[in-house]
């Protein structure tokens, strides 16, 4: 039977939704942090001497980058069970489903953002750093107060596309079960028996409209705070 399309269904379901917030903003600080931890990682390898390690570094950012976030999800949930039994005989399909996702999402997201850091890292260039030490800085003082600054404001509006679109790959959590905004809104869908499934959708669109205005908003004060002084030479 198709029910009419009721707007107060909107605002019930938002009301049911955003409890769940907590959920997608936790998978989104786990992934940051693993993933930029990964990032840095690949990037050092990227900037190797030794052509192994470039070469390793390269092979896995391009298998990530074009292995499907569900597919590369799904690998995470059932595969990770099955090397940690076959290797070290510990049985984790009872870890809550929540680190299933960040551990794919982080692999992800390390690629993408290693890229970001790459290009930045080349765009600032190593006279920079070179500069510094002549100058009388230790290498490590070097690359913080020289090099990373300027890196973080050049990588600035790319992290900040790189933010939302892991806003909206988060909400495939739902498919291995872990109920975050989208995964509750799929439950409010199914105990109404697949009714109001339009002012649902509705509702998740508008959690994730305002969630990516404030994460655009955010990044724009960053901008404008980190290039406070900055000479544009173009």
């Amino acid at each position: 039977m198709n029910r009419p399309f009721s707007p107060i269904q909107i605002i019930i379901s938002l009301k049911q939704i955003l409890p769940f917030l907590g959920v997608t903003f936790s998978v989104m600080a786990g992934t940051i942090f693993l993933g930029l931890l990964l990032a840095i990682l690949l990037v050092r390898l990227k900037f190797s001497r030794h052509r192994f390690w470039n070469c390793l570094s390269d092979f896995f950012i391009h298998i990530l980058r074009c292995t499907p976030s569900l597919v590369l999800l799904f690998i995470v949930f059932y595969g990770l069970p099955k090397l940690f039994l076959l290797l070290f005989g510990i049985n984790i399909n009872f870890w809550p489903k929540i680190i299933f996702v960040i551990i794919a999402l982080s692999l992800l997201y390390s690629a993408q953002l290693a890229e970001i850091i790459r290009s930045a890292l080349l765009a600032v260039g190593r006279g920079q750093y070179e500069a510094a030490l002549a100058a009388g800085l230790p290498p490590f003082m070097a690359m913080v107060r020289i090099v990373i600054p300027q890196t973080a404001v050049i990588a600035l509006p790319n992290l900040g596309n790189s933010f939302i679109a892991l806003l909206k790959e988060g909400a495939l959590a739902f498919t291995i079960g872990l109920i975050d905004v989208m995964g509750k809104g799929n439950l409010i869908i199914s105990l109404n028996y697949g009714g109001y499934a339009l002012e649902t959708y509705l509702a998740l669109a508008l959690v994730y409209w305002a969630c990516t205005l404030l994460i655009e908003g955010l990044f724009k004060l960053l901008e404008k705070h980190f290039s406070r002084g900055r000479v544009n030479l173009a």
